[in-house]
């Protein structure tokens, strides 16, 4: 306005300046027409600034509309986030169908920003996979492929063994000399129609077993408090079953986890994140774990299970609470956890006749099957049991410095026989056991090397003998990414109570097992 009057003024003063000059010899018509031209200029120029102001404030109204716009929007993507666990992985937004058609430019950069959030890497899911490629991202949905691969060599010796089990009866140890495309997977994931519905399918397989499965889960994000899952998920009985795989120091867990995790289960879980740094994880599921249990074998009895994890410090553990530093923590990151799984009465899942369940995943201190027939005695087949599991965990990083331990207490009990009798010492057995976690960048996200050891304690009043390992190990990420790796690993293990083919120990083994492993994941 100021300005306006200033040009109004200097207009005037050049009207005038004619006149002051010609004085009295201008006539008087000459006066009438410039005084009408100064009044014209005057007219356009109050006429020029109420248009001005007119434009103004239709681009108020118009900044106020986007505003508006934009608050919505954050409000969806803030709602539509999901906290990491450990797992640990993981966000959304509102359904497309509530934006308006035609859709505007802005709700579609919203939908690809919520489908970006949707897919990030989930922790509560069976496994842990990363970005993967985008082969789909529409209003309506969206699509990533990714893939984790894993060859190994494995070397176990003295090539020729044999342990004792609790009874002293006798067996062979089968030990290993091989290498193996040991596990690929091949992961579907992104959201569906609404971005707060996700999906994540897997093609899973363990070429050393011949197994080959499709597995995964739905889930719907409804704030960053709460998901809800349905599908095969984790039993979250000790921390590595909370979606940190693969992104521990060796491709597979250490001894005293190995032998007392539970396994993955069908059923549903809730997770989330309380309070910033503070997430949970609470699964019913239909028992301990069902790889290798069919529909027809399952009982109408579950398992119940929960996790919660405190992270003070800097309320994050690294991508899905990841082993290792390899982030190189500025400021020490630190993780306390709870976890527990109960199943009242686990069954073996097969008929009494057959000696060799298809319940697998539990055994005991001599590295025999639980539900194994002869295992508790001879000709003596358990067919149902009690199964508690609860573990402590806490660790932490700094600078490429990573500790970490975990405790476990295991209870087996209410044994309910299908042939035999069981005699007085093995009405319960109680397990002790821990693991130490620890390594060092020595050469920052390119060479980490560690050091681990875990000892189990099984129930020495049933007849069972303590078990340790030792482990040194060495990461070399060449490309300069957790996603790609060279590990190589020597293990000294003493009366090894772990024995799956799925990582690196065979039960009963006294030896050492060295291994070399080379993986990608994206």
């Amino acid at each position: 306005m100021r300005s306006l009057l200033k040009s109004v003024s200097v207009l005037a003063l050049s009207a005038c300046l004619p006149l002051l000059v010609a004085g009295p010899s201008y006539s008087q018509s000459t006066s009438q027409t410039t005084g009408a031209s100064v009044e014209q200029r005057l007219q356009s120029l109050e006429g020029q600034r109420e248009q001005t102001d007119e434009e103004l404030k239709q681009k108020d109204v118009r900044i106020k509309e986007l505003d508006a716009r934009i608050k919505e929007l954050e409000k969806q993507l803030q709602g539509a986030s999901v906290a990491p666990p450990a797992a640990m992985a993981t966000g959304a937004g509102t359904s497309p169908a509530t934006v308006p058609a035609p859709v505007s430019e802005v709700a579609k950069e919203a939908a690809a920003i919520q489908a970006e959030e949707a897919t990030e890497v989930d922790t509560s899911t069976p496994m842990a996979p990363g970005k993967g490629f985008q082969v789909a991202n529409s209003e309506y949905g969206s699509m990533n492929i990714g893939l984790y691969a894993l060859v190994r060599a494995t070397e176990q010796l003295p090539a020729t063994q044999e342990a004792t089990d609790h009874l002293n009866r006798p067996f062979a140890v089968d030990t290993r000399q091989d290498i193996q495309l040991h596990r690929v997977m091949v992961h579907f994931r992104g959201w569906a129609y609404d971005p707060k519905f996700n999906y994540q399918l897997t093609v899973w397989t363990v070429n050393d077993t011949e197994q080959v499965k499709l597995i995964g889960a739905l889930g719907y994000r409804f704030s960053e408090k709460f998901s809800l899952w349905g599908g095969m998920g984790p039993n979250p009985g000790t921390r590595s079953m909370l979606g940190s795989h693969p992104f521990w120091q060796g491709h597979d867990r250490v001894m005293a986890d190995e032998y007392f995790r539970p396994g993955f289960t069908f059923g549903v879980w809730g997770t989330g994140e309380i309070v910033p740094g503070l997430g949970y994880q609470l699964t019913l599921g239909n028992q301990v774990s069902a790889l290798g249990v069919n529909s027809v074998e399952d009982t109408r009895d579950l398992s119940y299970g929960g996790s919660v994890w405190w992270m003070p410090t800097t309320k994050e553990f690294g991508p899905q609470g990841a082993f290792g530093d390899f982030e190189m923590h500025d400021e020490l990151a630190t993780r306390f956890g709870v976890s527990s799984v109960w199943s009242p009465s686990e069954d073996r899942a097969s008929q009494p006749s057959q000696s060799s369940p298809d319940t697998t995943q539990i055994r005991l201190g001599d590295s025999l099957l639980l539900f194994g027939t002869g295992s508790l005695g001879d000709n003596v087949t358990i067919q149902k049991a009690n199964f508690k599991l609860l573990s402590v965990d806490a660790g932490m990083k700094y600078e490429g410095i990573f500790l970490q331990t975990e405790l476990y207490y295991r209870l087996l009990d209410d044994f309910r026989l299908a042939t035999g009798s069981l005699g007085s010492p093995v009405q319960s057995i109680r397990d002790k056991g821990f693991y130490v976690q620890s390594g060092f960048f020595p050469i920052p996200r390119k060479l980490e090397t560690y050091a681990s050891t875990s000892w189990v304690f099984p129930d020495s009043g049933a007849g069972y003998d303590q078990s340790h390992d030792f482990i040194l190990g060495a990461n070399w990420y060449w490309s300069g990414t957790r996603y790609q790796r060279m590990n190589f690993q020597w293990i000294n293990v003493t009366r090894s109570p772990a024995s799956s083919t799925f990582g690196y120990y065979t039960g009963g083994m006294n030896g050492n097992t060295y291994t070399v492993d080379v993986s990608m994941l994206f």
